[in-house]
């Protein structure tokens, strides 16, 4: 086999399909990229024993065709380096020696065997389609994925959960302590459906689908998931088990309402936050159109309270959060502006953009800290 392949071209490809090899593979082989020739056309494969990455590449002068595989770790760095380039490729079929020419000098491997890959299954007959616009499923892990679990008693936590409605796609994720329920209205489907995404394939996709202008379609059985966009496709094992009822833990009334601005919030709990390192703990206390935030280490003997102008015409309130839990929310939220939807000092806070993005209808949900006084 001998081929021509741009330097960049391929750098980029295997930079992103590396994420998948893990640092330790129960198989050998897995520590390689897997690369067939047909035709013009490169294939790569990275894998995990739970997540496959596939992508291809354009090459020229192409000789020969098969499948072979690479030691990751020996061709991703010299690659890495190298200013954008032609590289000539020349594998001897017999004892799969191989050799990569570039303008001023060459690499040798010795490859592995392409056929001890291990080969993809393929997805049940009752798999279920669904094709959504990129830039929407991307922004829909962009802004969950934050709120997932680590929690080794109910794994069902440590993903995203898909649930897919004929007139709407929502993206939960949840802690436990906090939640982020986002909806969106431009996904239908046919069917009722739902599966729980882990959290390194939903990393690699928004790796992916950052640079993907087009659509991506998903095809998932009850195990597995198939993701497929313009360069990549990815297979990935689901998590099994039944998500909790999320939408039965949002309050439905809570009475006290605060308007206001998200930078203004956001910069002020960044500057306050110092002062509560060891705790995380924030305390707000609203009154009529004003909001002061506290923050207090009594380990350190130091303290802040800034005070912020909102809207705000119910009695006066004090609750707990944690800062970094509510920055990181507030991060999430694009819009000017956020309504803070209250009930008591025990009782869980909802946060809402005030305005919300075409086809969006986005929910946050943090519970409070208790506060001493």
């Amino acid at each position: 086999m001998k081929f021509d392949v741009s330097s960049t071209a391929l750098s980029s490809r295997l930079q992103v399909a590396s994420k998948v090899i893990a640092a330790k593979n129960s198989l050998p082989i897995l520590d390689n990229f897997l690369f067939r020739l047909e035709g013009d056309v490169l294939t790569i494969t990275a894998a995990d024993s739970e997540t496959r990455l596939v992508t291809t590449v354009q090459v020229m002068n192409a000789q020969g065709s098969g499948v072979f595989a690479l030691s990751a770790k020996n061709i991703l760095d010299p690659l890495k380096e190298l200013p954008e380039q032609p590289l000539t490729f020349d594998i001897n079929d017999e004892n799969l020696e191989i050799f990569i020419y570039f303008q001023n000098g060459k690499y040798n491997f010795i490859g592995a065997r392409g056929d001890l890959y291990p080969q993809q299954k393929p997805l049940k007959d009752n798999a279920i389609s669904l094709t959504m616009d990129s830039k929407v499923l991307l922004n829909g892990i962009n802004r969950s994925l934050f709120a997932t679990a680590d929690d080794e008693l109910r794994p069902v936590m440590n993903g995203i959960y898909f649930d897919i409605q004929p007139d709407n796609l929502t993206f939960v994720a949840s802690d436990g302590r906090k939640l982020i329920r986002l909806r969106n209205s431009s996904v239908k489907s046919d069917e009722r459906a739902a599966f729980i995404l882990p959290k390194k394939p939903a990393n690699l996709l928004k790796n992916i689908l950052s640079k993907d202008e087009g659509v991506t379609m998903v095809k998932f059985d009850e195990n597995n998931a198939h993701f497929m966009c313009d360069n990549f496709e990815m297979v990935c094992r689901l998590i099994e088990g039944r998500y909790p009822n999320y939408n039965s833990v949002i309050p439905q009334e809570n009475p006290y309402k605060v308007t206001i601005d998200r930078v203004s919030f956001l910069t002020a709990l960044k500057r306050v936050s110092v002062f509560s390192q060891s705790s995380s703990l924030i305390k707000l206390h609203l009154q009529t159109n004003e909001l002061t935030i506290f923050g207090q280490d009594i380990d350190f003997s130091i303290s802040a309270e800034e005070r912020i102008p909102c809207q705000y015409n119910s009695p006066e309130l004090n609750i707990g959060f944690n800062s970094t839990y509510l920055i990181e929310i507030l991060s999430n939220i694009s819009s000017e502006s956020i309504v803070f939807e209250l009930a008591d000092p025990s009782r869980a806070g909802v946060i809402v953009p005030e305005e919300n993005e075409e086809n969006e209808d986005l929910l946050t949900l943090l519970m409070p800290m208790m506060l001493n006084d």
